[in-house]
């Protein structure tokens, strides 16, 4: 067995993906479960003789290794892996002579519990045609997200890639849909993620209505207008929010301190609110009253004077 951790340690010096993972999906892969027997296929029309390298090795020596059980079989234009794990796992190639036919990556099932709503979150800040997902920072090196049935078929899919890394180290996604914003929600958003840590891929799909991941932004404060007893408070939707606005309306909750004793008071009511006059701040935040959508971020606190 010394030989053969001499051959392993070998692998991981010529092939850097061994020890530092992938950072991009390959064109080709295959997952595998770990431990399972899997086949690979040169994809090439050429007929004549070729081998199977796995990184700058061929295959024909990784099997010559003294008291290790051939881990390989070539059938036709197939390759058996016996054992999908550490270390078959990585590019494997098919040569004629100098010339690479085809490239593919042996992956396996990464062995994640159901923490798939911890990983990844979705939000729409409207009824419009596109929706927001952030990737929480973790292991996973690459992600991407597939919208439809075809993504979790892998029939076909139009991956998209993070656009940019958020706050929080992780990854954001801006999606596009087809929904019409004016139809009742019969059909549930189909959303397939993949995401690879070093040779081990996540793959998850979510279905979700998109009234379920609707949250509104700020609104916005207009005006505080003095009256005799009460002050009326004047909010408008976030200039991001679906419109017309008296199709797609919005309650908005005033949460405002007292100016004696510093007490908290929420109130909700829209397009306009009184509240008491003796206040000394306020903020507000909004929500869809037909879905109960989730509520928007407070707006920051606002000092009222008179």
């Amino acid at each position: 067995m010394k030989t053969l951790s001499l051959w392993i340690f070998g692998l991981l010096l010529i092939d850097p993906t061994g020890v530092l993972g992938l950072h991009h999906f390959p064109e080709n892969y295959v997952m595998a479960e770990r431990g399972n027997s899997v086949t690979l296929t040169c994809n090439t029309n050429f007929e004549g003789p070729f081998t199977w390298k796995f990184a700058a090795n061929t295959v024909d020596e990784a099997e010559e290794i003294e008291d290790f059980d051939p881990m390989y079989k070539q059938v036709g234009k197939n390759l058996i892996v016996s054992d999908a794990d550490s270390p078959t796992l990585g590019e494997y190639s098919c040569w004629s002579g100098e010339e690479r036919l085809s490239s593919t990556f042996l992956l396996v099932e990464a062995e994640e519990g159901n923490n798939f709503d911890s990983l990844m979150k979705c939000w729409a800040k409207s009824y419009d045609c596109t929706f927001s997902c952030n990737w929480a920072k973790g292991l996973y090196t690459a992600v991407r997200l597939g919208l439809g049935d075809d993504c979790e078929g892998r029939k076909s899919c139009h991956w998209v890639n993070s656009s940019s890394q958020h706050l929080n180290g992780g990854f954001q996604f801006e999606l596009s849909h087809s929904l019409s914003p004016y139809a009742e929600e019969t059909n549930m958003l189909v959303l397939t993620a993949e995401a690879i840590m070093n040779h081990n891929i996540l793959r998850r799909t979510k279905r979700f209505y998109l009234r379920d991941i609707i949250q509104p932004e700020s609104p916005q404060i207009v005006n505080c207008q003095e009256m005799e007893q009460e002050v009326n408070v004047t909010i408008a939707p976030p200039s991001s929010w679906s419109s017309p606005h008296s199709f797609f309306s919005l309650e908005h909750e005033i949460q405002y301190k007292l100016k004696d004793d510093g007490r908290e008071i929420k109130v909700i009511g829209s397009p306009s609110v009184l509240i008491p006059k003796k206040i000394s701040m306020l903020r507000v935040r909004s929500r869809d009253p037909l879905v109960l959508s989730n509520w928007s971020q407070w707006t920051p606190w606002k000092n009222v004077t008179y």
